[in-house]
């Protein structure tokens, strides 16, 4: 049984040598393994998994190799795990760690910096200037689970205690797996000002992150709340989740409708969440003139940007990456006073074992699925909520 030198454990959580790992082989191939359970530093602690989202980046992680990067390079047969957006419970402690007991549920972010550079000196850890330098050499400190580390495609998981947010236990499985995506559409309405009371604000794109967008935005009182998106179903589930008005590109003018909306004039802040290829520029055509965008999804290929225009009329452009600045305890917060309905984007759940056929109602978006969640202990395969 697992009982490593310097690492609390429970014989309420027993815990055996190895676990069930998904592992990444060639682009798109997962298969069903054993790996050894791993062992927690200092400052880390072992996580059983309870429950994973699937993420958009999983998928492009999984097909295409990037933004992971395993031993310098892409992640292919390297005998890596992938998956981020992961919950669960406490079941071993590394040496010096009493911020988390034995027992409690938590969920986690992708991020630990080094905690030695200026970025994370500063806070940012997300933006770590030792992300991916150290190639599964985890003593300098910084690691990305499901990125430059192994991630949440299996039944235990080591994070470092700055990763971790205490859940209730009121508070689902599947729900505590989108706390994460909650916390980014927080960072970027916080990188944007935070304080949104009575301004005007357009989401673009209707992915879990625009809509969890929506959500956040109209928790922290801005107005009106503007959801653009090209399916119906998902743009309708933006209304429920507090958007004012939503628009679909398909059928109407993106610019001339959102203004319309707003009384005429542009809109303070959009929050880009579509990864479109023109959606810098109709962003930029969006908000008033020195107005703020914040850039949440990327394209997968470079996108020319009138750059003229943003310059002309003051416009502020910024970028986040993941969820950073601990935004994730404030999205816990709002989740946990119920401010708004995150589980409304939760459509499925699978067991570990059928991992591949959740990656494909994810990628394929079959039966309308959002936010598909795989349960690391055995569930029947379901459809929920989001209707």
């Amino acid at each position: 049984m697992y009982a490593p030198p310097t690492v609390k454990i429970s014989p309420a959580y027993p815990i055996a040598d190895t676990m069930k790992a998904w592992v990444l082989g060639d682009p798109g191939q997962l298969q069903l393994t054993k790996k050894p359970v791993p062992v927690p530093g200092k400052a880390e602690v072992l996580v059983r998994i309870d429950a994973v989202a699937i993420c958009a980046t999983d998928l492009d992680n999984i097909y295409h190799g990037p933004p992971a990067l395993i031993a310098g390079g892409p992640p292919f047969n390297k005998n890596w795990t992938p998956g981020h957006e992961y919950m669960g419970t406490v079941v071993a402690q590394g040496p010096g760690v009493d911020e988390f007991a034995i027992g409690q549920r938590v969920t986690v972010e992708i991020h630990a910096g080094c905690g030695q550079c200026k970025r994370c000196r500063e806070g940012m850890y997300t933006s770590c200037h030792n992300y991916g330098l150290n190639y599964g050499d985890v003593n300098k400190g910084h690691r990305a689970n499901g990125f430059t580390t192994d991630g949440g495609f299996c039944e235990y998981q080591v994070n470092n205690i700055n990763t971790l947010v205490a859940i209730s236990d009121a508070m689902t499985d599947e729900e505590a797996t989108l706390v994460v995506t909650a916390g980014t559409a927080m960072y970027g309405l916080t990188e944007l000002g935070g304080l949104v009371a009575g301004e005007s604000v357009v989401v673009t794109g209707p992915g879990p992150i625009g809509l969890l967008g929506v959500a956040v935005a109209k928790a922290l009182g801005a107005h009106p709340v503007i959801l653009t998106g090209t399916r119906d179903n998902r743009l309708k589930l933006g209304l429920e989740l507090g958007a004012d008005h939503v628009v679909n590109v398909r059928n109407e003018d993106a610019v001339e409708t959102v203004r319309r909306h707003n009384g005429g004039k542009g809109v303070d802040y959009v929050l880009e969440c579509s990864g479109a290829p023109n959606a810098v520029n109709e962003a930029a055509r969006m908000v008033n003139r020195g107005g703020k965008i914040c850039l949440a999804a990327f394209p997968h290929e470079q996108a020319p940007v009138d750059i003229a225009h943003i310059v002309r009329n003051n416009i502020y452009l910024f970028g986040i990456r993941g969820e950073g600045k601990s935004a994730t305890h404030r999205a816990e917060a709002f989740m946990r006073q119920r401010r708004f309905d995150a589980t409304k984007i939760h459509t499925h759940t699978f067991s570990l074992d059928d991992l591949p056929t959740a990656l494909r109602y994810a990628k394929d978006r079959v039966e309308d699925a959002i936010k598909v969640v795989v349960k690391a202990r055995h569930v029947a395969a379901q459809k929920v909520a989001a209707e």
